[in-house]
């Protein structure tokens, strides 16, 4: 049994532990994921962070994503954030500018003053197939952005978009009422939805402003969710409610975004704070 050096950090209460398999060596299993997710047993955490060597030559680092029940995410923006800043505050590199290989393609970070970073999540997902979306099981509304999907729980209308992962998001008129848990389990459990989704309700308050809740694959409620803030920008400029500038603000803070047009990439600029050091027996 060796000890395991990690992190604990947050992006908008979005909590990660970080782990660097650059200069250390384990094998990530589920079991112990979930041990160490444990928020009463373990060190607690939304999802987990792993560090790792490019695969590929143009890449700086290899950025895997588990969420705290042991499944593997394809994609986290504000995970995005604290990974470049741990990779500087622990000497893995002196770059400010990088580029991180994900299981879904390449997402480049910049680190700015203070604790903001900046990070451009590639250009949204939108065909079915892209998401994955089976939209044989539900029924298009109007704009061929929305269906209509009845689950256990309720019927709801909803846009699907992939951000590198699985993304519905929902227009609420009150995010404060909005039944998240009971919904979003729903909407989860939906076989419209192969591989899981991550459930958004969106409140526009004004063009360049807007609130959501998001109710993630593998983790619940959380209260920050960098793709899925990304996934709510594409739908509101889409549904011309937001403009190319817009923040999102979630239960732990606000992120800035930007998304020109459709075939641009969406960029997200917010803080990634660092909570402790420390070491686990693996």
């Amino acid at each position: 049994m060796t000890k395991l050096r990690f992190s604990k950090m947050h992006g908008l209460g979005n909590d990660f532990m970080v782990v660097d398999l650059v200069t250390q060596s384990v094998e990530l299993k589920p079991a112990e994921i979930r041990r160490w997710g444990d928020r009463r047993t373990g060190i607690g955490f939304d999802q987990l962070l792993a560090v790792l060597p490019p695969s590929d030559p143009a890449a700086d680092f290899r950025y895997r994503i588990f969420n705290r029940d042991g499944t593997e995410a394809e994609q986290c923006g504000n995970g995005a954030r604290c990974f470049a800043r741990f990779v500087r505050d622990h000497g893995l590199t002196v770059k400010r500018c990088l580029t991180l290989e994900t299981n879904t393609g390449m997402i480049r970070t910049r680190v700015l003053v203070g604790d903001r970073v900046e990070v451009e999540m590639g250009p949204p997902g939108l065909a079915p197939a892209e998401v994955p979306f089976l939209p044989d099981l539900a029924v298009p509304v109007g704009d061929g952005l929305r269906y209509r999907l009845a689950t256990a729980e309720a019927e709801v209308v909803l846009a699907p978009v992939s951000m590198g992962n699985p993304h519905a998001v929902i227009e609420v008129e009150d995010i404060v009422s909005a039944p998240v848990k009971r919904v979003g389990t729903g909407v989860q459990s939906s076989p419209a939805f192969p591989e899981g989704v991550n459930v958004g309700f969106l409140q526009v308050v004004q063009r360049d402003f807007a609130r959501l809740r998001v109710y993630e694959r593998g983790a619940g409620e959380t209260r920050a969710c960098g793709s899925g803030a990304c996934a709510a920008m594409v739908v509101g400029r889409l549904s011309g409610l937001l403009d190319a500038d817009a923040t999102v603000s979630l239960r732990g803070g606000e992120v800035a975004l930007r998304w020109p047009d459709e075939g641009d990439v969406v960029t997200m600029t917010g803080p990634a704070a660092q909570i402790y050091d420390g070491q686990i027996r693996s």
